[in-house]
């Protein structure tokens, strides 16, 4: 099946292959909140094809040249894995299930390099598959909704993640949905604004519905992402327009019962913390981060090592310098588990990941081509909601959301290299 995919022979075997691509860039999302297991399966499916096909390619130094091209990309999606090799080996550690999680973003990489030989009309089956996955989570939440509706006390998540994990992807596939209706065109472009706007609206609903306060804080972000992609402010009706919308969105949302007691819930917490009453949501993982930084500075340069936080925060509870309750296997923060996990080394390599997943969609940002300027949008939306997610949760280490993350990253960076070499032989008259 991958010789008849990648025989180069004539164009039945590309088009076998690019549409084995994109059905399976439209699985991964599409999949990511209602089958579990279901995005690792289009994961590694492209995983495969993509090892067989540098394999064949292997004198073919044009096919590996993006990985020289965006070196910084290649280099931080390298960089969690290398750090925690190297802390195994100077800690004289051997804790395999660490490398799980950072190890996607390596294999990422290669078929990075596949997407990339790919048509762009291809590719963009990713934003189709974000758009069925926020429509399919809210499909999934209608059938297996409780008695009583998804409340406060039972809170929208499904049965192998929790809400703040559920909410957050939700609202991530919401965005990347509106976000690439900018490279849909011609026929399917009354489809588009038919189905990513619901996508839109869905996704941001079952963020409401899973209380996941931390995502709401990104919302903002990335509407102002969307504003800067469709050029609201180059327009002051468009912007009028779009900052009504927007207020009497917020002004809804904030009248409605859940946020308000969530919001109340929030600085009831801080009021109880203030006051010494710690046995609270806010209250604990405020804890957890004193913690990591207790632990940072005991351990500043590497860490404690991956996966030893429970027990260091168990040696910590039972010398009574942190409570007991929060002993957990997480910080309930990106950057306070790398402080407390990997000190230093950690904090440096998980900075030098933000910013090198996000340079390459920065620096395409402003441009001229909409396919390029929608593909660099939807990654700087991918990027900083990890970013913001990252503040309050774990997001670097669920495989569901590391996978989709790093399908997202390599599919959106692959749009804009072979959209720029479409450009270019579209401009030296090649066919």
């Amino acid at each position: 099946m991958i010789e008849k995919m990648n025989n180069a022979n004539g164009t039945g075997g590309n088009a076998w292959r690019d549409g084995f691509v994109a059905a399976c860039l439209f699985w991964t999302p599409a999949t990511n909140l209602v089958v579990h297991h279901g995005s690792g399966v289009g994961f590694f499916l492209l995983l495969v094809l993509s090892l067989y096909t540098a394999y064949q390619r292997r004198h073919d130094r044009a096919y590996f040249a993006p990985l020289r091209r965006y070196r910084l990309f290649t280099a931080a999606m390298v960089a969690l894995l290398v750090v925690v090799v190297a802390q195994e080996v100077v800690q004289h550690a051997w804790r395999p299930r660490e490398f799980d999680a950072p190890s996607r973003f390596v294999l990422a990489l290669p078929i990075f390099l596949l997407l990339c030989d790919v048509p762009v009309r291809h590719l963009k089956a990713i934003g189709w598959g974000c758009a069925a996955g926020a429509v399919g989570a809210a499909v999934w939440a209608a059938i297996d909704r409780p008695a009583g509706g998804w409340t406060d006390m039972v809170r929208l998540g499904n049965y192998y993640t929790n809400q703040i994990p559920f909410g957050d992807t939700a609202l991530l596939l919401a965005f990347l949905s509106a976000s690439t209706l900018g490279w849909d065109g011609g026929r399917a472009r009354t489809l588009a604004w038919f189905a990513k706007g619901a996508a839109l609206v869905t996704g941001i609903y079952l963020s409401y519905l899973s209380g996941a306060r931390g995502g709401w804080i990104a919302i903002p972000v990335l509407v102002a992402l969307l504003a800067f992609e469709y050029r609201w402010f180059a327009d002051g009706k468009r912007l009028a327009f779009a900052v009504l919308i927007v207020m009497v969105t917020m002004t809804a949302a904030l009248s409605t019962g859940r946020v308000q007691s969530r919001i109340a819930a929030a600085r009831s917490d801080m009021v109880l913390f203030q006051h010494g009453s710690k046995d609270t949501s806010v209250g604990l993982r405020l804890q957890l981060w004193r913690a990591s930084v207790l632990l940072f500075r005991t351990h500043p340069v590497w860490g404690v090592g991956k996966g030893k936080l429970t027990d260091a925060f168990g040696a910590l509870a039972r010398r009574g310098e942190v409570d007991p309750a929060i002993v957990n296997a997480r910080a309930h923060s990106d950057f306070f588990s790398a402080i407390a996990e990997a000190g230093a080394v950690g904090v440096a390599a998980l900075l030098f990941f933000y910013v090198g997943t996000a340079a390459a969609f920065w620096r395409n940002r402003r441009s001229d081509d909409g396919v390029i300027r929608t593909a660099s949008c939807a990654g700087l939306a991918a990027t900083l909601s990890t970013v913001i997610f990252g503040l309050t949760i774990d997001v670097l280490v669920p495989i569901m959301e590391v996978t989709l993350l790093a399908l997202v990253y390599a599919s959106l960076l692959a749009v804009i290299e072979a959209r720029t070499r479409e450009l270019a032989a579209s401009a030296d008259g090649s066919p």
